[in-house]
């Protein structure tokens, strides 16, 4: 058995946080022997009181064969598990205050990827949706990783964008096995397919708690270069993940939005904090030493019929069909629903929930 799913056994003591798992392996580097250690030994190595030596050994004792299960269940679903000394763990989340010291993912974890987090509001406007879409979209063409939380919301929006130009990963807050919220079950397995990853450092199963989302959101800033917040209320997660990457020296930059909108203001106040104000992705590209691939205008990939169609449309105010039908000629009018599917699977236009049409990006 590998001495890896003994630390991730050991980890599950809700008990022992990572902090002091760091101070026992200090001097204790086998997680094997740690979960075989009485309460004296534990407690004359100097890194656990009595109370919490007491504690740890009564998980081992009460869950024996854990590591066996952990393992077990992590083949059968085709989980890896890596730790913080392995050759594949990132090597920028390792420089943060409180790295996990294992990590559960799905897909592919590339250690020295670029890598950019975008988080935002759940209740996000249309303005909101369309930046996370296109920022996401033209960052991941250059090459760059976007990360964000899989959350409702912006945090959507990032990964499907992503999608459309590269990679993304999802960090979770439950087991990478769980699709938190329902909804992303089959975005989830899209980021696997397109060659990112879905990653947590909560065990398979782990159903998502409140308390876990806090500690999530240090994995998303520590393995970014730096994190773009799209829009975010006064108090929001997503502030926390800005503060988190502040804190650790990685950059922070901010999308501007309407004064009238509160889902603006969290972004303002990051911006008066001095984040960096960004309108376009290729300011964050640059920051980064990276030029933005050459597109092609959406301009010269429109038929005649599509162009009528996107003229109606501006990238924050989505159209219902109806809408749509309304300010066009009757000989494009019938054609409405195949035009829009067409116009869908080129990028060019984006669908929500409501069954509303809009521009995928600015001109």
């Amino acid at each position: 058995m590998e001495d890896r799913y003994y630390l991730a056994a050991l980890l599950q003591c809700r008990h022992i946080g990572s902090v002091r798992m760091r101070r026992l392996l200090a001097s204790v580097p086998s997680a094997q022997e740690i979960w075989s250690m009485d309460i004296g030994s534990l407690r004359d190595e100097g890194a656990l009181s009595e109370t919490l030596a007491d504690a740890l050994v009564q998980h081992c004792r009460k869950n024996d064969t854990l590591p066996h299960q952990i393992a077990e269940e992590c083949a059968r679903q085709e989980i890896e598990v890596i730790t913080i000394e392995d050759a594949s763990y990132p090597i920028i989340l390792r420089e943060i205050f409180d790295p996990p010291l294992v990590l559960y993912h799905r897909g592919v974890l590339i250690p020295d990827a670029r890598r950019i987090g975008m988080v935002g509001a759940r209740k996000f406007t249309a303005y909101g949706e369309a930046a996370a879409m296109e920022f996401a979209e033209r960052i991941a063409a250059a090459g760059v990783t976007i990360v964000s939380g899989a959350a409702r919301g912006i945090d959507t929006r990032a990964h499907r964008g992503a999608l459309r130009g590269g990679r993304t990963v999802a960090v979770l807050g439950c087991g990478v096995d769980i699709a938190y919220p329902p909804e992303n079950r089959r975005l989830l397995l899209q980021i696997v397919e397109a060659g990112g990853a879905v990653v947590s450092e909560y065990a398979p199963g782990t159903q998502p708690l409140p308390a876990f989302f806090p500690a999530r959101n240090r994995i998303i800033s520590g393995l970014s270069e730096g994190t773009l917040v799209i829009e975010a209320a006064k108090r929001s997660g997503s502030l926390i993940t800005a503060e988190m990457a502040l804190s650790e020296g990685r950059d922070v930059y901010a999308i501007p939005g309407s004064i009238y909108s509160p889902q603006s203001s969290g972004c303002h106040n990051l911006i008066r904090a001095g984040a960096r104000l960004v309108e376009t992705p290729q300011e964050i590209l640059e920051e980064m030493r990276l030029v933005e691939p050459p597109k092609r205008s959406v301009r010269e990939q429109l038929t005649p019929e599509e162009a009528h169609i996107y003229r109606v449309l501006s990238v924050d105010h989505p159209l219902s069909m109806d809408e749509i039908m309304d300010s066009l000629p009757e000989h494009i009018a019938a054609s409405i629903p195949l035009l829009l599917l067409q116009m869908q699977l080129k990028g060019i236009i984006t669908e929500n929930e409501m069954h509303a049409y809009r521009r995928a990006e600015r001109n």
